[in-house]
């Protein structure tokens, strides 16, 4: 995926405070909610980057975050917020995928709403338990897919 790099970090800070979302770039399951999103991103709210990208490693590495990763990255979504401000934060798990979820048209912002009542330590349950069996039921891709024409803007 490393050719198809088609804007940095620092480009996507001037992108008018874009959501940052890094995933796992060979997990079948990860692939196609990416692909959902594209879909229903519809105010060009997302940008997204394989958690393998050279790029990714030193953005998580200048943020402290060291939970589950190694050579692949980190064991969960990660969504940054404020990439390349002060105020740039990490959202991990249940936290990550309701964050996307709150930058789609509607019904997904009260969907989310609702799921924000489940406390986290169950949501995130529920999050660790489907990735922890992600790759039995929806595979491993050989190499991360790469992104169509239209689809490249948006991909780190």
């Amino acid at each position: 995926m490393g050719a198809f790099i088609c804007i940095g970090v620092s480009e996507l800070a001037k992108g008018g405070g874009r959501l940052l979302v890094i995933y796992d770039g060979v997990c079948g399951l990860c692939n196609r909610s990416v692909r959902w999103f594209l879909r229903r991103d519809l105010r060009d709210r997302m940008r997204f980057a394989p958690s393998d990208s050279p790029e990714v490693a030193a953005l998580l590495w200048r943020d402290g975050f060291d939970e589950g990763t190694g050579g692949d990255g980190p064991s969960s979504i990660v969504v940054v917020l404020g990439v390349g401000t002060a105020s740039e934060r990490l959202l991990v798990r249940s936290d990550a995928v309701l964050a996307m979820l709150e930058e789609l048209p509607r019904p997904w912002p009260a969907i989310c709403g609702g799921v924000r009542l489940i406390p986290r330590p169950l949501r995130d349950l529920g999050y660790r338990l489907i990735a922890r069996f992600r790759y039995r039921i929806w595979g491993r891709l050989e190499s991360c897919p790469i992104p169509t024409a239209a689809e490249r803007e948006r991909f780190l």
